[in-house]
């Protein structure tokens, strides 16, 4: 069994991301964590208690339907990660891979969302394979509505790692439909129809139905 921990810099990143594969490590057994790092709202929607209280629901009944109940969510601001000093959100990550010992973690990558690559960088400071690390495995997603929209210089996205997920795709959109305050009707990346094209998309690239494609930063095998 492995300890999988997923870091979303919002509500809504890890499921356009990864939902399959979260239903795939939660189907076999896994320990899974997501820890949201930002509150998710306060720069939208600020002061609005209600709007908040929303999307923490959203993502933990998300969550459970793929079959994670143990969702974190923190309350860094929201969209304005980069205003903070990098060694502030280092340590709310650090605390997470600390108390959790993960042997896998996800990031969301780093793309042309400023938060996106605040969580990436803080990730990657605190999973660096020094004497006792926990981590072996290191891997970043791309959600939907980001990472695609990203222009090449800012980003570096080459998949090299796909998750097949041709059995958790149906239950991938019916956790996102609990994101009801994210929806976007087509040909927006954030709904059903979408996803399931670009799920069907990267299947075609490795034979399969339907896949999710990630990019495994390091790995590291050992007894």
């Amino acid at each position: 069994m492995s300890r999988v921990l997923v870091f979303a810099a919002h509500p809504d990143d890890e499921i356009l991301g990864m939902g399959g594969t979260l239903a795939r490590h939660a189907d076999r057994g896994d320990a899974v964590r997501i820890c949201c790092v930002t509150d998710g709202s306060s720069t939208q929607y600020a002061g609005d208690l209600e709007i908040l209280r929303q999307k923490q629901q959203e993502a933990r009944k998300a969550a459970e339907t793929l079959g994670v109940t143990d969702y974190v969510h923190l309350d860094l601001p929201d969209m304005r990660l980069d205003t903070l000093p990098h060694v502030e959100v280092n340590r709310v990550v650090e605390r997470q891979i600390a108390e959790f010992q993960p042997d896998t973690v996800y990031s969301v990558q780093a793309d042309v969302n400023l938060d996106h690559r605040t969580v990436f960088e803080s990730v990657a400071v605190a999973t660096r394979p020094v004497p006792g690390q926990t981590v072996r495995r290191l891997l970043t997603y791309a959600p939907t509505s980001s990472t695609e929209w990203t222009p090449a210089p800012v980003t570096w996205w080459q998949p090299n790692w796909f998750v097949d997920i041709s059995a958790t795709l149906e239950r991938k959109l019916e956790a996102f439909r609990h994101y009801r305050s994210e929806w976007r009707d087509w040909p927006h990346p954030r709904n059903d129809r979408a996803l399931r094209v670009h799920a069907e998309h990267w299947g075609t690239v490795v034979g399969r139905d339907a896949a999710e494609p990630f990019m495994l930063v390091r790995g590291v095998e050992s007894d």
